[in-house]
């Protein structure tokens, strides 16, 4: 097989991973009826994902001058952060006799942002650990406390 052929499977692979850790933080959120749900989690820790390892392949391709590779990355997730925070205050609502609405979605979105960018890294094992904790603190935690 061609290597670069090889090479980007193994990067879709990397996506795969993400749309399914986040579908599962999405299918909690969309039992609980909440507006982003299964496709808007898949959508956000697809695209951390995506953005990691696109941050990867330009660091590979455009080298420093010196040939050095260049370690500015962290702007990447920088912003990542910035566009889901972005996109999570879209979620929250401030309606008169209901107080705030949206900020576990919010944070949820956030949260499935952190996964992606952690399949983006290879690191699947946190990115399943982190998974399994979102998991356990919004439906656990949360029939624990609206009960």
């Amino acid at each position: 097989m061609d290597p670069a052929l090889s090479h980007d499977l193994s990067l879709l692979a990397r996506l795969l991973v993400a749309a399914g850790l986040t579908g599962l933080i999405g299918w909690e959120r969309e039992a609980q009826g909440k507006a982003a749900g299964f496709r808007t989690h898949m959508l956000v820790g697809v695209s951390a994902a995506l953005f990691v390892i696109l941050g990867e392949v330009m660091l590979q391709r455009y080298p420093a001058a010196d040939g050095s590779p260049r370690l500015d990355v962290s702007r990447v997730l920088e912003a990542v952060v910035a566009g889901v925070s972005f996109l999570g205050a879209g979620t929250i609502f401030v309606s008169r006799g209901q107080g705030v609405r949206g900020l576990t979605t919010a944070a949820s979105l956030l949260a499935a942002a952190g996964v992606g960018v952690a399949v983006g890294l290879e690191r699947y094992l946190l990115a399943a650990g982190t998974t399994l904790l979102l998991l356990l603190i919004l439906e656990v935690l949360g029939r624990a406390v609206c009960s």
